[in-house]
């Protein structure tokens, strides 16, 4: 069986007749090059199959086209969805993903180290276990690093965050409508930077209703399920849930229905619009979070600073809204 034999540029270059420079400067962003040895170039390289050797690139200029996804809780259904339009926003701008998982905090030092050995163009750290210090360690190396849905005060450091204040006077607003005045809240642990800022805005514009809160030591479905029931439990008056995010909004759902099945519910909302909100066992109610924006905007703030490391840092805050379904109505 005989060896893959990889193109080279040299061998671009003696088919298009043209220097092996001029091969370079053609697969060279905003390099210069006659438009003639450019359609040259490209022709023989379609002919023979050619592909741009990017480490090889990475290891000539010091530089790449690659940016570091860092996240935390492969498993979470709103962090899987808001990968998809990260990556389709990253190969718009030229770049491509390396994906890291921060779930384990002894890997984080091997996997920072192997960041920094592919030469990162930048790096997008999103909401969930990753710790600060990690970006701390990236931008003293001058490498731009974009938070979403996280809180920083680092200089260099640019955010792009959910507005959370909306998102939880929208649920606020539906508990008054629909005159639910025994609220409860579940959320994650208050050192959670949405957590924190859901609950404090919902309790700000819930006067007049009393609003018995329990969080989480963990997060998730199975934190849920369980919140719910003690919730219950000890305050079986409770109208309405607000929950910090769909996970454990659907944990409620379940953990409240598990004794009785026929049994009325309160209201449940939750936070995110996952995918499975919509599920018909759940119909969940839900703020919904804008993914797509929240993708463009971070790879937008990513991109500007890396073309200008020393910019001020900046914070974009994109729109949320109310989704009403079947658990609160």
């Amino acid at each position: 069986m005989s060896e893959k034999k990889w193109i080279k540029a040299e061998d671009v270059a003696r088919l298009a007749g043209v220097s092996r420079s001029a091969v370079s400067r053609t697969f060279t962003p905003g390099a210069s090059v006659a438009e003639k040895t450019r359609q040259k170039v490209l022709a023989a390289a379609e002919t023979l199959g050619y592909q741009v050797n990017i480490i090889a690139r990475t290891m000539n200029t010091g530089s790449s086209n690659f940016i570091g996804i860092v996240t935390a809780g492969f498993d979470n259904p709103f962090r899987s969805k808001l990968l998809s339009p990260l990556v389709h926003q990253l190969a718009l701008n030229g770049f491509m993903p390396l994906l890291m998982n921060a779930d384990d905090p002894q890997q984080l030092a091997p996997s920072l180290r192997q960041l920094l050995s592919y030469h990162v163009a930048g790096v997008i750290i999103t909401s969930g276990a990753p710790p600060l210090s990690l970006a701390e360690e990236y931008l003293e190396r001058k490498i731009p690093v974009t938070l979403i849905n996280r809180h920083a005060e680092l200089a260099g450091c640019d955010r792009v965050c959910s507005d959370n204040a909306q998102g939880a006077k929208l649920v606020a607003d539906l508990f008054a409508q629909r005159q639910w005045r025994q609220a409860g809240f579940i959320g994650e642990s208050l050192d959670n930077f949405s957590t924190r800022q859901r609950y404090e805005a919902f309790v700000a514009h819930t006067q007049g209703m009393e609003v018995a809160a329990h969080f989480c030591e963990s997060s998730g479905y199975q934190a849920g399920f369980a919140a719910a029931r003690q919730l219950l439990a000890a305050h079986p008056q409770l109208q309405a849930l607000f929950c910090a995010t769909d996970m454990l909004a659907l944990g409620a759902l379940d953990g409240l229905r598990a004794d009785n099945p026929a049994a009325s519910l309160p209201a449940i909302i939750g936070f995110d619009d996952i995918p499975q909100a919509d599920w018909q066992p759940y119909q969940l109610t839900t703020v919904q979070q804008n993914t797509a924006l929240l993708a463009h905007h971070a790879v937008d703030l990513l991109v500007t600073r890396i073309a200008k490391f020393s910019l001020p840092s900046r914070h974009r805050e994109v729109p949320v809204k109310l989704i009403v379904r079947q658990s609160a109505k």
